[in-house]
């Protein structure tokens, strides 16, 4: 939900990609596979042009790792979070997205201690720890090579960097440093599927002044 914010990676790819596609973001701060996948086919209905789309990410795991004792609400047991993920995957393929538009992203880590304290600011305990978010997140590049699509491994990638504490702004949340470091990842990826896009409309120099007609219609 909050990739469109200033130096979100959301809004990092919408510019980068202007007058080339547009970028829908539908990403619903708080939920989970569980009850994304039941929304899923409102987001991207079978009456979408598949061939519109050049590209979906499916970005979950971070709710769904969370605590079961002390996050029921949220908390999705590893084998149902696979198989949802599976789920969202296979509802893509069947209204015509297929498995190389697909890209798959792991939650990333957990800054345990960063967490804590602003589980405890709410009088909370806390909720989630790093090993558990670690096996969903094996959990998610699994289900990608079951599924022939591409992956982004942001837990590992960001735990190369021994302290990824700045790429996280309380601990479990992206920083400005974490948006820009899934951005670039991401875009990584994406160059290449979209490097052949067109633009849209002619730069502003080549419109015929005289008969815009000539260069708009």
């Amino acid at each position: 939900q909050y990739s469109f914010q200033e130096n979100g990676w959301g809004a990092y790819l919408a510019e980068r990609l202007v007058r080339k596609c547009d970028v829908v973001n539908r990403g619903i701060s708080g939920y989970n596979t569980r009850w994304a996948k039941l929304i899923l086919p409102r987001l991207i209905t079978e009456s979408t042009s598949a061939d519109s789309i050049v590209a979906v990410t499916i970005f979950f795991g971070a709710n769904d790792s969370a605590l079961k004792e002390l996050n029921p609400k949220q908390h999705v047991p590893l084998e149902e979070y696979a198989a949802n993920l599976k789920s969202m995957v296979q509802y893509l393929k069947s209204v015509d997205i297929s498995a190389d538009r697909i890209i798959l992203i792991t939650p990333p880590p957990l800054q345990e201690s960063a967490w804590e304290k602003a589980c405890l600011a709410k009088g909370d305990k806390l909720t989630r720890c790093n090993a558990t978010t670690g096996q969903y997140a094996q959990a998610c590049v699994q289900v990608a090579r079951e599924c022939g699509t591409d992956v982004l491994d942001l837990w590992t990638l960001m735990q190369k960097n021994q302290d990824f504490s700045s790429y996280l702004s309380d601990g479990l949340h992206l920083s400005t440093k974490g948006n820009s470091f899934l951005a670039a990842q991401l875009w990584s990826r994406l160059e290449n599927k979209l490097s052949a896009l067109p633009s849209l409309l002619p730069y502003w120099r080549d419109v015929d002044h005289t008969n815009p007609e000539a260069s708009l219609l």
